[in-house]
């Protein structure tokens, strides 16, 4: 499992080092960028801590399917991990090894507890069973509270380059090296983000479609239709990640409740259903707003290889296939206009995620983009 894990050489050699019992910890943290890898490798190191000699690629597909008997893991698509979750997985964690070496509990997401929630966690911290293992997932070391990092290991993940995500796509998903390197490129060394760009024809033309969008705002009307748009591109985008999925889940619901597709649901299951759903709304909002962050992301990759062009550094776009786009952008603004937008994309991020209305924030943030056309700025 450790071959998924890119562009981290010191922090693969740490943890194998600590399943072979050289400075094992109870308790761990690993942090690093979206998309950097933090899951994957703690499933990684939760097989090798998991595996018998001999044993290892039995244990490795297990981890890879979730069904092996000393793993839990609490993850979630929510805006936050709910604590009556937390405290199942505390005390399954009190459990014996029942076949591994070890008994692992993993929190993807970890930064999604709310100060509640981590108190609980805290009390199984303190004072684990002694072949329990704790592996915590954050973007960042501060998103946790600090009585809750005093008892973990640190492990710290970088960025992989470019060249390593492209590496990988080739190796792994079979995609051409021009195209994995562009979908790297464009995607800023997010993993998952880069698999969605070289293998979904819909993700790169929604990306595009950002851009040109973005790089067409004449006015301040126009703004607010292009904001619109775009909130249309991440519904567009959240749906095509959440809808597959939820129709899976719920025939699977259906099928364990001994209902035929489209069988009438007796009225005495139909909670249970109803609480699939909430599960699913609550998905889909938290997928909107991943949808609508990774738009801003875009953005910002595109008016930062503006500002380049106009500061003249040679540092190699983001953008690199629109590269003509870039010139004419760069020669219709200056570089306090951009900088000015780059401030508000990061503006509209953090009211985003004060809850203030996408289509407000987006419309605040647009308005900086407006760009009117080079014979109106002159006259």
């Amino acid at each position: 499992m450790f071959d998924e894990v890119t562009g981290q050489p010191e922090a693969i050699a740490t943890v194998r080092a600590a399943a072979a019992g050289d400075g094992l910890a109870h308790s761990w943290l690993i942090t690093g960028p979206p998309g950097s890898g933090r899951s994957t490798l703690a499933y990684a190191f939760a097989a090798a801590l998991l595996a018998r000699p001999g044993d290892e690629e039995a244990t490795a597909a297990q981890v890879a399917a979730r069904t092996h008997p000393d793993l839990a893991v609490l993850a979630t698509e929510n805006v936050i991990i709910k604590i009556d979750d937390v405290r199942r997985l505390v005390t399954a964690s009190q459990f014996s090894p029942s076949a591994g070496r070890y008994r692992v509990m993993i929190i993807e997401d970890a930064d999604r507890m709310t100060e509640r929630t981590s108190n609980v966690l805290l009390k199984a911290l303190e004072e684990p069973p002694p072949r329990t293992i704790w592996i915590l997932c954050a973007p960042s070391e501060a998103d946790l509270l600090p009585t809750v990092r005093s008892r973990v290991r640190m492990l710290r993940l970088r960025v992989p380059t470019i060249d390593e995500v492209a590496e990988l796509l080739e190796r792994r998903d079979g995609v051409a090296r021009p195209e994995a390197l562009r979908a790297a490129r464009e995607a800023q060394s997010h993993i998952g983000m880069a698999h969605r760009l070289a293998t979904s024809d819909e993700a790169r033309s929604r990306r595009a479609r950002t851009l040109e969008v973005a790089l067409g705002i004449r006015s301040v009307s126009g703004a607010v239709l292009a904001a619109a748009e775009l909130l249309d591109v991440a519904k567009a985008d959240a749906e095509a990640i959440t809808a597959e999925r939820d129709a899976e889940e719920r025939d699977q619901a259906l099928r364990s409740l001994g209902i035929e597709p489209g069988g009438t649901v007796p009225p005495g299951l139909r909670a249970q259903l109803k609480a699939l759903d909430d599960d699913q709304k609550r998905r889909a909002t938290r997928s909107l707003r991943d949808g609508i962050d990774r738009i801003l992301v875009d953005l910002q990759s595109l008016y930062r290889d503006v500002l380049l062009r106009q500061l003249g550094a040679e540092l190699e776009p983001v953008n690199l296939a629109i590269m003509a786009e870039l010139e004419r952008a760069a020669a219709a603004a200056t570089p306090a206009e951009t900088l000015a937008t780059l401030d508000a994309i990061a503006e509209a991020r953090h009211r985003i995620e004060g809850n203030v209305a996408p289509a407000l924030a987006l419309e605040a943030m647009l308005v900086s983009a407006v760009r009117a056309p080079r014979h109106e700025r002159t006259a």
